[in-house]
């Protein structure tokens, strides 16, 4: 599957999503908004849940009116990803290995790598991998595993190098309407968050304004 932007790249979290309606309607509002690719990140399930909420959200996406399609990437687990027929996997340092999610899902679905610094980057084949989630930008309590924060720094170091493979992308980590137009700065091609469109009242509105001010910090020429 052809890569989408990254610009906003939505986890849903299933906890967070019940203060926006749902995990089908917070997806649905975060695409209406401007996010352009949805992660379903729920460590806490089990399988058959997971499966079965994945293909819901598959489904929902599919039939509603008027939304441009939008891949669904599923956290951690290639079963669960080939299970639903969801569009792609992401994994971290201490997930799945690269090399083995890579031959599991195919050559045909997209393949996300957390990295948190060069050495990270540099711990699987460039070639395999679709795009990277760099972070955590900032502190966050959204995500326990997330690591020490870099800073913007440290995001524009990790960008660059990744850009010089010819990869894009995506920023993770305490990302918010505050400071979105930073992290742009950098040249990163896409912020993702959670709690900044999960449990929001309105999260379409939510995307929408986070997408905007990231926009406004994109580096220009």
């Amino acid at each position: 599957m052809r890569l989408p932007s990254l610009t906003l790249y939505v986890v849903l979290d299933p906890d967070l999503s019940e203060r926006s309606g749902g995990l089908i309607p917070t997806a649905l509002a975060a695409v209406r908004g401007g996010a352009s690719i949805l992660q379903l990140r729920a460590p806490a399930w089990k399988k058959r849940r997971f499966v079965e909420a994945a293909r819901a959200l598959k489904k929902a996406l599919a039939e509603a009116s008027a939304l441009p399609p939008t891949p669904l990437i599923i956290d951690d687990h290639a079963d669960v990803m080939l299970a639903a027929g969801a569009d792609g996997l992401h994994v971290g340092q201490d997930d799945l290995p690269v090399e083995d999610a890579r031959r599991l899902i195919g050559a045909q679905r997209i393949l996300g790598l957390s990295a948190g610094s060069l050495e990270e980057l540099g711990s699987a084949p460039a070639a395999l991998v679709d795009y990277y989630g760099v972070g955590a930008v900032y502190s966050t309590q959204t995500k326990k595993d997330a690591g020490d924060a870099i800073g913007l720094g440290g995001l524009r170091q990790v960008v660059e190098a990744a850009h010089a493979w010819g990869k894009p992308c995506v920023a993770i980590g305490g990302i918010h309407l505050e400071n979105a137009a930073d992290v742009a700065r950098t040249g990163v091609d896409g912020a993702a968050v959670i709690s900044a469109v999960c449990g929001r009242s309105d999260p379409k509105a939510a995307a929408r304004a986070l997408l905007a001010q990231f926009l406004a910090g994109v580096p220009r020429g």
